[in-house]
């Protein structure tokens, strides 16, 4: 199985959600996976998530990956490659996603309970001075197919990481 990586830069503007939307519609129309297959509006809404987070939360610019299967040369024509699709999007901020309670008249702070929701698995890591978080489905799997619970990331307090 080979796989596409693509990534788009991303700048500091709630804007830029809007474009990392279109670019990644487009990526993965070009990569074979439909805009009328339902992983495709999954994953737009996945990115959708993390590149605000990344943009509304942290004020910096931010880095957009995809890791796309790929059929190997010689597959069946019409066949659909198989493999994991990951999502990752990279900041400057050294600040760990912090997943919220959001109270039913909320307008927002539920992108990670989505993300949660519609991954097979996700997570983050330090990078350097910033961190990467990245999220994961698999295309074996049918989307009606209930995912397998998450492990909830450990709220840390801001005076532990302060130090």
């Amino acid at each position: 199985m080979q796989a596409l990586q693509v990534q788009l830069e991303v700048g500091p503007d709630p804007a830029e959600v809007g474009r990392a939307r279109r670019w990644a519609r487009s990526r993965l129309s070009g990569s074979g996976i439909d805009a009328d297959e339902p992983l495709h509006e999954v994953l737009v809404l996945l990115i959708s998530e993390l590149v605000t987070n990344a943009v509304v939360h942290t004020g910096c610019p931010a880095v957009l990956r995809m890791r796309l299967p790929r059929e190997a040369p010689g597959g069946r024509a019409g066949c659909r490659a198989r493999g994991t699709v990951r999502v990752e999007v990279a900041d400057a901020s050294g600040l760990p996603p912090r997943p919220r309670q959001a109270r039913k008249e909320d307008t927002g702070g539920r992108g990670l309970e989505l993300v949660d929701g519609l991954a097979d698995r996700w997570g983050w890591h330090r990078e350097g001075a910033g961190k990467r978080i990245w999220c994961e489905i698999d295309r074996t799997r049918p989307l009606s197919a209930a995912p397998p619970p998450a492990t909830p990331i450990p709220v840390v307090p801001l005076s532990v990481l302060a130090g």
